[in-house]
């Protein structure tokens, strides 16, 4: 007899405390997670089940342990179930006042960290923040920068080797980031480049960051609209906000990247 798979609930808010960037805690039974990136790191806690997951193209796995999964900013990852019941997490958003960007390939090196204090911290913060308790939420948070700081930095000090077309594809983000709502074309970026042939900017692009530059693009462009959404901006307003063509086109987007409806996730942030 297979399993009763239980419904996936989403609950998602933007906290009046500097440095985090949302809150999510959600259940998924059968959603997979595209290849994508954030503009943000996200720092996950699972308190059911299991998941597998790719980061710059290692894959890792995690069930219900003292485990932290620290997922840095720009780095493309996915993410799946492996159980039939699926899986329960709390993500919290960071943004790179807590956690500079220098420590990416530290983080890149090693996402899962085993640590029970740290994922007491973590806990601890998601409690706070679900208080709606800024001013608790904000000591935690310094508490919880602290000990990933210690985590993460001795490991930032050995760098990384650069990465061939490495400054191409760097620029090429930079362009996609300074156009993320109007959008950009290949013969555009080519000519901003120095006539670069389209398909060598792809191939680049996608050895730098895991995945092809319309998919990044993609990726900030629903980073935006859930920032807009839990402003209280309504679905179609952020969909063109956030270089949407339309509701349409944000909701295909969001439900492979989210797991949900934009409408459902606006409302999560108001339950």
């Amino acid at each position: 007899m297979a399993a009763i798979r239980p419904p996936s609930t989403v609950s998602a808010w933007q906290p009046p405390v500097p440095g985090i960037a949302e809150v999510f805690h959600a259940r998924f039974t059968e959603h997979a997670y595209p290849a994508h990136v954030h503009d943000t790191w996200a720092l996950m806690i699972l308190d059911g089940g299991r998941v597998d997951f790719a980061l710059d193209g290692e894959r890792h796995g995690l069930g219900v342990s003292d485990a932290v999964v620290l997922l840095p900013p720009g780095v493309s990852h996915d993410g799946r179930t492996v159980t039939e019941t699926g899986f329960r997490k709390r993500v919290l958003y960071l943004d790179t006042s807590v956690l500079p960007e220098r420590l990416t390939g530290a983080a890149v090196d090693t996402p899962l960290l085993a640590d029970p204090a740290l994922r007491a911290r973590v806990h601890g913060l998601h409690l706070a923040l679900a208080e709606r308790d800024p001013f608790e939420a904000q000591s935690r948070l310094a508490f919880l920068r602290e000990r990933l700081h210690r985590r993460l930095a001795g490991r930032a000090a050995e760098g990384r080797g650069p990465v061939p077309g490495a400054r191409v594809a760097v620029r090429l983000r930079e362009l996609l980031d300074a156009r993320v709502v109007e959008g950009i074309t290949l013969e555009e970026a080519s000519v901003e480049l120095g006539h670069l042939h389209p398909t060598h900017l792809i191939r680049t692009f996608k050895s730098a960051y895991g995945l092809p530059p319309h998919a990044y693009l993609t990726a900030r462009r629903v980073a935006l609209a859930r920032r807009l959404l839990l402003a209280g901006v309504r679905p179609a307003e952020a969909a063109v906000a956030a270089g949407f063509y339309d509701q349409a086109h944000l909701t295909r987007h969001f439900g492979r990247h989210v797991g949900i409806s934009p409408a459902r996730f606006a409302r999560s942030g108001r339950s």
